[in-house]
């Protein structure tokens, strides 16, 4: 089984795992502490939460300034048009800003917003009766 892990740079630690724990995440106590805070998505997708001087101890470079620029798009799928709206009005209602309109494609509808570091995060519904296996993809991995 292979796990994801988001590392993300943040200012205020406390304020944003406020924020992801109003998302639904939960924290894992086992890898957090005054310096970085693990938020559980799924079983294996984690958002790392790391304050900038920790994040800068991972990188060479600079951090991105998410004001002028965006390092990623982090999309979540969801199971529902309806899960996808839930999920923006809890980031909103958590101190989230929005950052696109809403994308309607018919068979798939996706919504952005930013937390508050002005990381990207995506949710998106996509009609699974259009998913087909991909070169190299199983057809049982996509059930």
């Amino acid at each position: 089984m292979r796990m994801i892990f988001v590392n993300l740079p943040v200012k205020d630690l406390e304020a944003s795992r406020r924020f992801y724990a109003g998302l639904g995440f939960v924290q894992n106590p086992q890898f957090s502490d005054d310096t970085a805070i693990s938020m559980v998505i799924e079983e294996n997708i984690v958002a790392m939460l790391l304050t900038e001087e920790k994040f800068r101890g991972f990188i060479t470079g600079d951090i991105a300034d998410t004001s002028k620029g965006k390092e990623a798009l982090i999309c979540l799928s969801a199971e529902s048009r309806a899960e996808v709206d839930g999920f923006l009005a809890k980031a909103l209602a958590n101190g989230g800003k929005p950052w696109m309109p809403a994308q309607d494609h018919g068979v798939m509808y996706g919504v952005s917003f930013q937390d508050p570091d002005g990381h990207v995060w995506e949710v998106m519904w996509m009609d699974p009766s259009i998913v087909q296996p991909g070169p190299g993809v199983p057809e049982r991995e996509l059930a």
